[in-house]
């Protein structure tokens, strides 16, 4: 009997775009994505932490290119997409990895500052990273875009206010251009990180990671960066094209959790 399945799960030759991909979840994604054999372009601020990035994906037999990127920069995103689809042709993936954590009491002198800089980075970025890559997106009418928000985009706490009124912010972007734009073929999907071992969580000291973990996450831990990047991936398929406007929590069950 002939195999019933029809729908690809591969990602090879696809070209990737890839924020904040220098460390965490964003140098995680970009490894996956060369493992299944993707052509990931790995952007950051920093060119040296970039050339790392790129050279251990090359080292381990994947394709990679680096790109010095400020998300919070339009013209430097205009300029970024330009030459990702002038170098490859074109770009089948987004991922809009790229934020900051700048904690800040809603009273405090450097609020506004904090707040402008976050909703920047964390939220105008994405729309204007999607704009600039729709045409290319939609040219095959199967383009992938996955925003990476938060649990703080689903719930909650003190001091951080513009970090998740951003990550809110993140989700409903998400599904407003699900919805409107969904009839081209490209889908918008979203992945809420938990807690999650990386460079935003590495000042925090282990026993009060620990203690928080044993206490909100039903699965007793902190996320892995490699085990955010494997639902991001799942998102990008092309056996995921009726996937669109989801918002999926990678958190260890925090979400559910009532206490």
């Amino acid at each position: 009997m002939a195999r019933i399945t029809k729908l690809s799960r591969s990602i090879a030759g696809k070209v990737a775009l890839v924020t904040g991909a220098a460390s965490g979840m964003g140098r995680a994604t970009a490894h996956l994505f060369a493992d299944e054999g993707a052509k990931v372009v790995v952007s950051d601020l920093d060119k040296g932490a970039v050339g790392a990035v790129v050279s251990e994906i090359t080292a381990a037999g994947g394709e990679a290119t680096g790109v010095v990127l400020d998300v919070s920069d339009a013209a430097a995103i205009d300029r970024v997409v330009a030459e990702v689809v002038a170098g490859y042709g074109g770009l089948d993936i987004l991922v809009n990895n790229a934020g900051v954590s700048l904690p800040a009491p809603v009273t405090g002198e450097d609020f506004e500052a904090q707040w402008e800089k976050t909703l920047a980075i964390n939220l105008t970025s994405h729309a204007r990273l999607i704009r600039a890559a729709l045409p290319h997106l939609q040219k095959h009418g199967e383009g992938r875009v996955v925003n990476i928000a938060s649990t703080e985009g689903l719930g909650a706490q003190p001091y951080v206010a513009a970090y998740t009124a951003s990550k809110h912010g993140v989700v409903g972007l998400t599904r407003a251009m699900a919805v409107e734009l969904g009839h081209t073929g490209v889908t918008f999907n979203c992945i809420c990180p938990g807690p999650i071992e990386t460079g935003m969580t590495a000042p925090i000291p282990d026993d009060a990671k620990a203690k928080f973990a044993r206490r909100r996450v039903p699965l007793k831990r902190y996320g892995d960066p490699e085990e955010v990047a494997h639902g991001t991936l799942n998102f990008v398929l092309p056996a995921s094209s009726y996937m669109n406007g989801a918002v999926l929590p990678v958190d260890g069950g925090l979400s559910i959790q009532n206490n």
